[in-house]
């Protein structure tokens, strides 16, 4: 039987199937995205592994054990896209202050609101759930995309190609599928929505940086 983690990512495949379909996608690896896009995707992203930091250390004081809490640790203490994220900043000549006066879209903050609500409401299980659709997807994109020519979008191509995001992913799936062997229907199910909504924030999130998302007022 497929584990808890392989079930959630075969009922959101339809979703992944449109994630790396999404043009924004698709002209990172033809080269034809235009650069403003992806200026405006750096900041965002940059934004939301804030966020996405915060989460885990929420989830840390939902740890079950020792051994748990020292593993979520060790996804806090090893923030391998960070070194990634400057290098393309200054090569895409996006500066700490364009980041802070553009702030996080509205798709960016409903995001992350979502991961720090499960987090806060809910116990490991959830928290875990909600937060693997990012790392999994992103290094699938190794093989739905690929590698890129451009000079700029391939050093971002080559980190998910050279799989630096592989341990990241195992990590997450083994803390939602020990979580998944404890848990009642009830757990399984907040599991299972917590994953089903980040796998859709992820769609948006592209969609988000391809139409260079604003607030309307």
């Amino acid at each position: 039987m497929p584990s808890f983690s392989e079930q959630l990512k075969n009922e959101a495949e339809p979703i992944w199937r449109a994630i790396f379909a999404h043009p924004f996608l698709r002209e990172i690896k033809d080269g034809t995205l235009p650069l403003e896009k992806f200026r405006y995707y750096l900041t965002q992203d940059y934004q939301y592994l804030e966020g996405f930091g915060r989460t885990v250390v929420m989830a840390m004081a939902k740890a079950p054990n020792s051994e748990t809490l020292e593993a979520l640790a060790r996804r806090v203490l090893t923030p391998i896209e960070r070194p990634l994220h400057h290098k393309l900043l200054e090569a895409a000549q996006v500066s700490m202050e364009y980041i802070n006066e553009v702030g996080r879209s509205p798709t960016n903050t409903a995001y992350v609101n979502h991961m720090l609500t499960t987090a806060s409401l809910h116990g490991l299980g959830p928290a875990a759930a909600g937060l693997l659709p990012c790392p999994w997807t992103y290094h699938l994109l190794k093989d739905e995309v690929g590698a890129s020519e451009h000079p700029l979008y391939s050093q971002w191509t080559q980190f998910f190609v050279a799989g630096f995001l592989e341990d990241s992913v195992n990590a997450w799936r083994g803390f939602v599928d020990a979580a998944a062997e404890e848990a009642g229907p009830e757990e399984r199910e907040a599991m299972r929505q917590a994953f089903m909504v980040s796998s859709r924030y992820e769609y948006m999130f592209w969609d988000m940086a391809y139409r260079m998302e604003g607030w309307p007022v």
